[in-house]
């Protein structure tokens, strides 16, 4: 009977996550808890028993993502010579992520007495990810030294809150980060 408890918890844990990620790209990191779990079929109860608050529920949609990027951090640091090509491609899918999150960057990383970026884990596991790919393209001279990933990730944030409320927020971003870019590394030819 308790196997069969904790796959249901699992289930249910699973469930509120998969609508939570849903409502949060769709209504912001505002998303109603209420309307979390009807959708997923739960009552408030359980939603708070797995996440006991709003930033709890909100890190745990983030950390899914913010691992997948770490993960694609790593696979593009194998990427042999070139290291601006593999910075700037993770740095749009960053910024992409914190576009598409809708809030959920400043909900996690505007706290009262925390700093921006460094402050929580989803940005240090960032910062710690992109360090390998930034290392390269410096090596390679394509990256000023004096830029950190820190730098990087409070630009894609900067750019995300620029544009949230922008008819096409992606495509905009997308334009404003080619813009930095060019002051920050521009290419050779």
């Amino acid at each position: 009977m308790a196997e069969r408890q904790r796959a249901d918890a699992r289930r249910n844990y699973d469930r509120i996550l998969a609508v939570a990620a849903e409502e949060v790209a769709a209504q912001g990191s505002d998303a109603s808890l209420e309307q979390i779990a009807r959708v997923a079929g739960v009552g408030s109860a359980t939603v708070r028993r797995h996440f006991p608050s709003r930033r709890a529920l909100l890190e745990a949609v983030s950390r899914q993502r913010i691992e997948s990027l770490c993960a694609r951090a790593r696979e593009l640091a194998v990427r042999s010579g070139d290291g601006r090509g593999a910075l700037l491609d993770w740095l749009g899918e960053v910024l992409t992520y914190c576009v598409t999150a809708r809030g959920l960057a400043t909900a996690l990383s505007y706290d009262e007495g925390h700093d921006p970026v460094g402050g929580n884990s989803c940005a240090t596991a960032l910062i710690q990810a992109g360090e390998p790919l930034l290392r390269n393209a410096a090596q390679e001279g394509v990256v000023g030294t004096e830029v950190t990933v820190e730098d990087l990730i409070t630009l894609a944030v900067g750019l995300a809150l620029a544009t949230e409320h922008h008819p096409e927020p992606t495509a905009r971003a997308e334009t404003l980060l080619r813009l930095a870019v060019a002051g920050i590394s521009p290419e050779r030819t």
